[in-house]
């Protein structure tokens, strides 16, 4: 497992931009494929988007495609979400996690490494 901590939430408007951080502690990190969940209030946690653990490919679902961008930096242990022309339904608390695996997963269950969590709000 790697510990992971985010950083980079915020409230924002409709139309406006935030970039979440997820640095992440352990020497295994390069080995960790990547991801970034999500949930609203009253609702279940999401998948929004994973990325391979060489940092060559991602997967963005389909809410986020388009407006949303992650980013691995391996020499700073740390994977970033760019998020663009957010909307009042991307309000959520965002998690980074990791899986050991060298596939890209979606699956919650597959991730063994969460961090705490970022809150993103953005008002209409």
């Amino acid at each position: 497992q790697v510990l992971l901590v985010e950083s980079g939430g915020g409230l924002v408007q409709a139309g406006g931009s935030l970039r979440l951080s997820c640095a992440a502690s352990g020497r295994t990190f390069s080995s960790y494929t990547m991801g970034w969940f999500r949930q609203a209030p009253g609702k279940e946690r999401e998948f929004v988007v994973a990325i391979s653990r060489s940092g060559g490919n991602a997967y963005y679902a389909d809410s986020v495609k388009g407006r949303f961008t992650i980013a691995k930096d391996k020499a700073k242990n740390t994977v970033y979400l760019q998020m663009n022309n957010l909307k009042p339904e991307d309000t959520a608390r965002y998690y980074c996690a990791g899986a050991d695996t060298v596939f890209i997963v979606i699956m919650e269950s597959r991730y063994d490494s969460w961090g705490q969590g970022a809150q993103v709000t953005v008002s209409s």
